[in-house]
Order: C-alpha cells, then sequence, then structure tokens
C-alpha cells in the first residue's frame, strides 16, 4: 500500500456508552493483547523514563494501557475526547480534549500513545509534532502498519473471534491510515539531526517507533 488513506471511523460516531462501542472496546483489548502492543509499551517506557518524568497518553480511552502503569508507580496522565472513566485515579489527570487543541504539552517529557496517531491527517501531524518539538523529550507511539495483509487476515480472522461491524470496519481503515519504514517521524517532523528515531514492524502487523530527542 504505497500512501496513506484516511476516513472515518465508525466508533467516533458512536457515544462510549452505545453497545457497538463497547464490544469494539472488547475487540480492541483483544486486538492489542494478540498485538502485543501494551506489554511492548510498558516495558519500552520503563526503559527509558527518568526520575520526575511526567508522562502523557494521547487517546486514553478507558484507561487501560495506564492501569499497569498506575500501578508500578509510573506518573502518567491521560489525554482523550472521551470522560474520565470511572476507575481513573484521583492523584492522576484526565485531560478530556482534542489533542488537536490541547494546550498543556510543556508538562509533559514523555508522550507516548497506542492506535492513536493514524487517526489523524498529515497536516494535524505536522502540527502535533510542533508541539511535541518544543516541549518533549521522548515519543513512543505503537500504530497499524500499512499492508493490505493485515487488511486481509482481519477481514477474515475477525469474525471468528467475533468482531462487530464497528471493529470491521475500523481495522480495515486503520491499517489504510497506518505507517510504513520512517514514516511517522518525518510525518511529526522529528528532524534526524535532532531526534534519534527507531521504527520496527513485527510479524503482527505493528508499527512501532522510539523517538529520542538528541542532547
Amino acid at each position: 500500500m504505497k500512501l496513506r488513506t484516511l476516513q472515518a471511523e465508525l466508533l467516533d460516531s458512536l457515544p462510549p456508552s452505545h453497545p457497538d462501542a463497547q464490544h469494539n472496546r472488547r475487540d480492541l483489548r483483544l486486538t492489542n493483547h494478540l498485538m502485543g502492543n501494551h506489554r511492548w509499551m510498558v516495558q519500552t517506557l520503563c526503559n527509558v523514563l527518568q526520575p520526575g518524568d511526567r508522562v502523557l497518553e494521547l487517546g486514553a480511552g478507558t484507561g487501560e494501557l495506564c492501569r499497569p502503569l498506575h500501578a508500578n508507580g509510573t506518573n502518567v496522565d491521560g489525554l482523550d475526547v472521551w470522560p474520565r472513566p470511572h476507575d481513573w485515579p484521583s492523584k492522576y489527570i484526565w485531560h478530556q480534549a482534542d489533542l488537536r487543541f490541547f494546550a498543556d504539552w510543556e508538562l509533559y517529557p514523555v508522550v507516548i500513545g497506542n492506535l492513536i496517531f493514524h487517526q489523524f491527517s498529515n497536516t494535524d501531524l505536522a502540527s502535533l509534532g510542533d508541539h511535541l518539538k518544543s516541549n518533549t523529550r521522548i515519543i513512543i507511539a505503537c500504530e497499524p502498519e500499512r499492508r493490505k495483509v493485515s487488511q486481509f487476515l482481519y477481514r477474515i480472522l475477525g469474525p471468528i473471534f467475533r468482531a462487530n461491524h464497528v471493529s470491521l470496519h475500523d481495522a480495515h481503515v486503520s491499517i489504510a491510515a497506518g505507517f510504513q519504514n520512517n514514516e511517522l517521524p518525518r510525518l511529526l517532523g522529528l528532524d534526524p539531526s535532532g531526534w534519534d528515531c527507531r521504527c520496527s514492524c513485527t510479524l503482527m502487523g505493528a508499527y512501532r517507533m522510539i523517538a529520542r530527542r538528541r542532547s
């Protein structure tokens, strides 16, 4: 697949309490588990944190990625257009906002995102990159790799795992909006002279980026 293509995801049109949205969250939990996304993110983050770092998760959703981080004492806040999860610990901040209009980037030297960057256009990614370049030391992302075989496999395997119509649709468009090679750091405007960016892909179709500001 040569170029990123963006199409609206059905989940974005549903309130969090809608049964189809809740089923989609179940499907995402299974997808993240099978792809090892959360395990990789937690391990990677714990290896790069410095004492006193505050972490911001973009698109924190229902807070599932943050739970193991909170359990080990990581100071991680959440940002999402969805309301604060009912079990979100009171000691951590929940920013209910669109990240395109978020204003408190200077609070966070570390920013992480799981299956969120692909939802934005190249123009929005460039704008987000401007904020991150000014305030952030480390960016960690786990996204879909853009490849047709992943679309085919999810179309075949999704119904076996009882994925609903929202998940089947959104998986297809998410993969089409995913990344290849060094695409994500380039779209964020992370200049190699100022950033050490490591991108890799897994057999399960995950695209992973670790970006560190050079000293």
